[in-house]
């Protein structure tokens, strides 16, 4: 029999033989794709894929052996355990529990750039020592965290977010590998900032990239976001998320314009995605905003 070929995770995952197990799948601009994978005991090995893949145990099991990449292991794990698979590898898992997996893999092809640049060209994954082994990270869970958060906000991340999340990972994965990224060297010139900021203003309502405001900066993506926060005091997600509340609350105080078409101006896919991100950011909904700041009298406190 013909075994099937499959170009990514994703594929993989939603297209084989384990395809009835997938039950989340979020792709923001195919740069990362993060997805929720709920399986009974058994074999889930699969082929080498272009992709690398981080994966979060949350459940634990009592006993998990196979081959990620970094030679054979056999160990139990404990709820929020990380572990990293490596790209064109052939990976062997067998699960003693029936388990939960949220799933976050990096296309090799959208990543290998920014590996290059942000450790000078001299980064390689045959060199890396993390393949396998079974881990806690603070840093990688809370960026998780925050990820499946705004997906639960927003429906996806967006690009600026995808890029900025996997640059912050990717590092962590490569300084635990012992493969640290070269440091950035201080904040944004005066003129990048502003043209930056200029450009996210202008294009509100678009899912700018993150890679798209590195070029107008002259850097590379990995250093720009560092430097950007260096500068500004926030990441660019956070900025963005801000640039667009404050927009939409004028256009809420300013015009008769629905929340559908506000949510359109400004850069989300629905009333309803605004709505949740206004509600977490102001707590208030557009709708009371509206009517509050066009009646002085009420009650309603504005954050």
């Amino acid at each position: 029999m013909t075994v099937p070929a499959y170009s990514s995770f994703v594929q993989w995952h939603s297209a084989g033989r384990h395809a009835s197990y997938l039950r989340t799948l979020k792709s923001p601009g195919g740069i990362l794709d993060l997805l929720k994978v709920q399986r009974p005991a058994g074999d889930m090995s699969r082929p080498a894929l272009p992709d690398i893949v981080l994966v979060e145990d949350m459940l634990g099991c009592s006993r998990v052996r196979g081959d990620l990449g970094g030679g054979r292991f056999d160990v139990a794990t404990q709820k929020g355990a990380l572990a990293l698979a490596a790209p064109n590898f052939a990976t062997t898992v067998i699960n003693e529990e029936c388990h939960s997996l949220r799933s976050l893999a990096f296309p090799l092809a959208q990543w290998q750039g920014v590996l290059d640049e942000a450790a000078d060209g001299r980064f390689s994954f045959d060199n890396a020592c993390i393949y396998g082994r079974v881990f806690d990270s603070s840093v990688i869970q809370s960026a998780l965290r925050s990820l499946w958060a705004i997906c639960e906000d927003e429906e996806a991340p967006s690009r600026l977010l995808a890029r900025a999340a996997g640059c912050e990972i990717l590092a962590e994965l490569c300084r635990l590998g012992g493969a640290p990224f070269a440091p950035a060297k201080g904040g944004l010139a005066p003129w990048a900032e502003r043209r930056c900021l200029e450009l996210m203003r202008a294009r509100l309502s678009e899912d700018i990239s993150l890679d798209e405001l590195a070029a107008e900066a002259r850097l590379s993506p990995f250093h720009f976001a560092r430097m950007f926060k260096q500068s500004v005091g926030v990441p660019p997600r956070v900025h963005l998320t801000r640039l667009r509340m404050a927009r939409t609350c004028e256009l809420l105080e300013a015009t008769d314009l629905s929340i559908t078409e506000i949510a359109q101006e400004v850069g989300y896919s629905s009333n309803q995605v605004l709505a949740r991100v206004f509600m977490k950011h102001r707590r208030v909904s557009p709708t009371d905003y509206r009517r509050a700041v066009r009646d002085p009298a009420r009650s309603l406190t504005l954050q």
